[in-house]
C-alpha cells in the first residue's frame, strides 16, 4: 500500500513481486489502510507503525483571524490556530476568540470619512460650476438666465455646507440644480 513521501497520505495499492532478501519499496506498507472516511485523509503514522485518520480541510476557504483575509487551505491537518472557517460579515469585523464582532466605531468612522469626502467633492464641483458666472457677475455682463442658475447653485452650495456627515450613512444629499 503506497503513500506519499511528504504527507504520508495513502495513494494506491499495488502488487509487487519481491526477490528473496529485497525489502518492500520506499513509502509502502504491507498492512492495509482503513476505509476512507469523509473529511479525513488516511495517512501512515510518522513512526510507520500503522495508519491514522488526519483531518482533511484542503480546498476549504478560511479567514485569518487578525486581518479577515480569505485564503484556501492546501495542507492536511486541523485548522491552523490563526484562521477560522467562519466568514466576517463586514470589513470592520474583529475576531473575539469564537466569532466575528463588528467594530461599529470603526465602521461609523469610515462612513463619516466617506461622507466627508463626498461632501468635499460635491462642493468642489459646484464651485467650479459657478466660477465663470461669478466673474461675469462682477463684470456686470451676466445674463438673466445665468444669474438665475448662479443663484440656484449658490443655494445648492449652502445646502451642501449644511449637510451633517456625522449621520452617515443616513444622509439626504441635496439635488444638483439643472
Amino acid at each position: 500500500y503506497n503513500f506519499a513521501a511528504d504527507t504520508r497520505e495513502y495513494r494506491s495499492a499495488s502488487v509487487e513481486y519481491l526477490v528473496v532478501g529485497v525489502g518492500i519499496p520506499a513509502n509502502a506498507a504491507i498492512d492495509a489502510p482503513p476505509a476512507v472516511k469523509s473529511g479525513f485523509a488516511v495517512c501512515r503514522k510518522a513512526d510507520s507503525s500503522g495508519w491514522e485518520y488526519v483531518a482533511d480541510h484542503r480546498g476549504e476557504t478560511v479567514y485569518d483571524i487578525a486581518s479577515g483575509k480569505q485564503t484556501q487551505l492546501d495542507k492536511l491537518g486541523d485548522y491552523p490556530a490563526d484562521v477560522t472557517p467562519l466568514a466576517p460579515a463586514t470589513a470592520y469585523d474583529k475576531w473575539d476568540g469564537s466569532k466575528w464582532v463588528t467594530d461599529t466605531t470603526a465602521q461609523q468612522t469610515a462612513l463619516v470619512s466617506g461622507a466627508e469626502q463626498k461632501k468635499t467633492q460635491l462642493l468642489s464641483e459646484a464651485k467650479n460650476t459657478i466660477s465663470l458666472w461669478q466673474t461675469e457677475l462682477q463684470l456686470g455682463i451676466i445674463s438673466d438666465d445665468d444669474k438665475a442658475r448662479l443663484i440656484a447653485w449658490l443655494q445648492y452650495i449652502r445646502l451642501l455646507q449644511a449637510v451633517d456627515t456625522a449621520t452617515a450613512p443616513d444622509i439626504n444629499w441635496p439635488q444638483q440644480p439643472q
